[in-house]
Parts: C-alpha cells; sequence; structure tokens
C-alpha cells in the first residue's frame, strides 16, 4: 500500500515523495480514510509512529478539494507545548508546501505581534496551545466561528498539564457539526471522559501495544545513591564519549541544577522545562541538535514535541512517577530503524518505580551495579520506610515539576 492509495492531491503525493516516505504507517493506513470520510476519530500511538502525518494529510486534501478558494480559518490543531506546536506546524508546512494552504502558528512565551499579523492576512489551519489561543480569543484577534475540524494533539498531556478548563473554554466557542480528532499516546480514564463531551460517535483507532518499547531500545538499570547520580551521569557520558544525550529529571528545579553540574563535570549542557523562555527553550534545543551541547535535560512536559534524529541515548535521571511516561521517554531513540540505549538510575527507596515499570511492560529489568558506583547498602533512605503513593507520588511531580501551583486557570505554569 502506497499514499497514492488514499487518492491524495498530486501536490501532496510531491511534497511526501520529496520528504522520503515510501509507505504509510499502520496509523496512517486506519487514520486517513477515516478522517476523508468525515468521522470523529479518536486514535492511539505512540511518538514517533507518523500520527501527525495522520491527521495533516487528510485535513490538507479537505481543504484542497472542497473549498480551495474560502481564505477562513476552519482547523484549528491544539498541541499542549510549544515545541509539539512548532513540529507539528512544520509537519503541515512541509506536507503543503506545493499548495495554496495558509498555515499560522500561535504560542505562548514570544510576541503576539507576529502571529496576530498572519491571522489578519488570513490562514486556512491554525497549530496553536490552549493559553496563547484563548489570549488572542479574548483580544478578539481571533474568531473559531467558522473551524470545521478540531484537532487535539498529545491529548492525555494536555490533561497532565491541566489544561481541562482551557479545553472547555475553547470548544464551547467552537461551532456544532464540526469533526474532532483526538490523538493520544494513551487512553487514561480522563482521555475516555473528555471524548465524551467533544466526540460525537467517533471511530477508534488503537495500533500499537501502549505498555510496548520499541525493540531496538537496549535497556539498562543501575543502581546508584542518590547523591552520585550526576556523577555517574557525567561518566558514562564522558567515558563513553556520547555525543548526544537526552536526560530526564522529574521536575524543572533538578533540571537547571543537573545542567550546571554536569557543565562544571566538563559535560556541556542545557535544561529546558515550561519555565524557560521561550527564546531560551529554541536555544537550548537547536544547540544539542548541531551537537554544540552533549546534554538537554528534560522535563517529561518539556520533551513532548522534541524529536531528534538519530538520538541513540536517553538517561532516566529520576524514574518518572507515571510509568507510561517511561515509555515515552525511552521512545525517543531508537526511531526510524535506528538503535539506541536507555539508561536508568534507581536510588534506594525508588525501587518501586522500577517495579512500576516492569508491571506496565511486564518484563524485569535486572538493576546492575557499575564498578566505581556501587551503592552504599548501609545507607537508608526515608523515602524507603514509607514511600508516597503512586497517585500522589503523581500528582506531587505534576505539580511541582511540571507547572507552577495553580492561581486560576492563567498559572504560568500553564501558558506554554
Amino acid at each position: 500500500m502506497n499514499f497514492s492509495s488514499f487518492s491524495l492531491h498530486p501536490m501532496l503525493l510531491k511534497a511526501i515523495t520529496e520528504s522520503a516516505y515510501d509507505e504509510p504507517t499502520d496509523i496512517q493506513k486506519q487514520s486517513i480514510p477515516l478522517i476523508l470520510a468525515n468521522h470523529d476519530v479518536m486514535a492511539r500511538a505512540q511518538t514517533g509512529t507518523g500520527k501527525t502525518a495522520a491527521f495533516a494529510l487528510p485535513i490538507l486534501q479537505k481543504i484542497i478539494t472542497l473549498q480551495p478558494t474560502l481564505q477562513k480559518l476552519r482547523v484549528l490543531v491544539l498541541t499542549p507545548t510549544r515545541e509539539l506546536a512548532q513540529q507539528v506546524y512544520k509537519s503541515f508546512s512541509t506536507y503543503g508546501q506545493f499548495t495554496d494552504v495558509k498555515i499560522g502558528i500561535a504560542y505562548g512565551g514570544v510576541s503576539t505581534k507576529k502571529q496576530i499579523t498572519e491571522l489578519e492576512a488570513g490562514i486556512d489551519i491554525l497549530v496553536a496551545t490552549p493559553g496563547r489561543l484563548l489570549d488572542l480569543l479574548q483580544s478578539e484577534h481571533l474568531t473559531l466561528d467558522n473551524i470545521q475540524t478540531l484537532v487535539f494533539d498529545e491529548a492525555d498531556r494536555m490533561l497532565d498539564m491541566g489544561f481541562k478548563d482551557e479545553i472547555n473554554r475553547i470548544t464551547q466557542r467552537i461551532p456544532q457539526g464540526k469533526q474532532t480528532l483526538l490523538f493520544s499516546a494513551t487512553f487514561a480514564d480522563e482521555i475516555y471522559q473528555m471524548s465524551k463531551s467533544i466526540l460525537v460517535d467517533p471511530k477508534i483507532v488503537e495500533i500499537d501495544d501502549k505498555n510496548k518499547v520499541a525493540e531496538d531500545v537496549e535497556q539498562i538499570v543501575y543502581g546508584v545513591d542518590a547523591d552520585r547520580k550526576r556523577e555517574l551521569t557525567s561518566y558514562l557520558i564522558g567515558s563513553k564519549n556520547w555525543k548526544q544525550v537526552l536526560v530526564f529529571t522529574r521536575t524543572k528545579q533538578c533540571a537547571d541544577e543537573l545542567a550546571k553540574e554536569m557543565t562544571k563535570d566538563g559535560v556541556k549542557s542545557l535544561a529546558i522545562h515550561g519555565d524557560k523562555s521561550q527564546g531560551a527553550r529554541e536555544k537550548a534545543l537547536n544547540e544539542f541538535k548541531e551537537g554544540k551541547v552533549r546534554a538537554l535535560i528534560a522535563t517529561d512536559v518539556a520533551a513532548r514535541g522534541i524529536d531528534i534524529k538519530g538520538l541513540s541515548h536517553v538517561i532516566n535521571y529520576e524514574l518518572p512517577y507515571n510509568a507510561e511516561d517511561y515509555v515515552h521517554r525511552i521512545g525517543r531513540t531508537a526511531r526510524a530503524g535506528n538503535s539506541g540505549v536507555a539508561v536508568s538510575l534507581v536510588s534506594t527507596g525508588e525501587e518501586w518505580l522500577l517495579k512500576a515499570i516492569e508491571e506496565l511492560l511486564d518484563i524485569s529489568l535486572l538493576q546492575q551495579w557499575l564498578p566505581g558506583y556501587e551503592p552504599d547498602l548501609t545507607k537508608i533512605s526515608k523515602s524507603d520506610k514509607k514511600p508516597m503513593s503512586k497517585k500522589n507520588a503523581r500528582n506531587n511531580a505534576l505539580s511541582t515539576g511540571s507547572r507552577s501551583s495553580k492561581r486560576g486557570s492563567h498559572s504560568r505554569g500553564k501558558r506554554r
């Protein structure tokens, strides 16, 4: 099966060919016909499976063939982070490069001037984060009266970040009868609840096993004392001469401190998280892609949307409280047929986090001791005596590490 099987416009097929795509992925095979047939779609697929093209291509096709001359905002794509918005915008621009479809983007952290100018010039598709979209709606620089297709990308992360109220306010401004597409890496209970209020008789697409990790990812677990994790991280990167490593922490504060200390160790590092300005985030990501920075320290929220071609190493400096986030983290490597290595550092009191991951994946991840970094077994962590419940621990991480404490619907942590 190839992309021509979907009867796509020749200009879209030309863009696909120039992008060197040979055949559609499973998520594309199942989703594209359903979207072209105007069904609401609820789709689950892991990162790196081609899900952006699964909704971008049929949306572009419908605009080109159904109403090619109508210059109104007809498609809204919501994403949880700026980085993901940029990635989705780039995909739409790539696939639509030979067409007259106008695509815009709006996210926080930068001036609204350029975004407003783009909107006033007229666009067909807008990729936006919820906070900035509401700003534009409130200032009356934007109307959603003509929206025909609404897309939620990474819907699970959007809810994790506390955007439920924003989503409700946005959907209330969109006309009835629209087509709604919900794409998510997981189908948690919150996603099903959300789908009931925004989707009408949706077609369900589930491609891969949500607990599946790419076969080409080698998973290594090192037991190490908490106060030696940074030292071991720098040692692994330096001694093995790893050139490009994505390191995950649970909190923004830890990411900042780790980047600072690793740079002192001689491993040039930068942190990327929600409290960084848009300019700082783009600079860090670009320097990492260009090889000027060896380690990019990221929180789970900020990492959504980061797509580094050829990334070979991921380090879980801290295991996530949500076991499914582990799958997303290590899925940043071993893409497009490449192999990858995922290293996890586990200290006393964190074994329960590792156990949750093992139960989710239905595998056993044996802890190793690296010579010179063996854990001191005489140490007893306070958390080992009475570990926090999984639910409370996850909520704590999301509130302290991924967004600021709630101060109403427009808290700093939500403006992304």
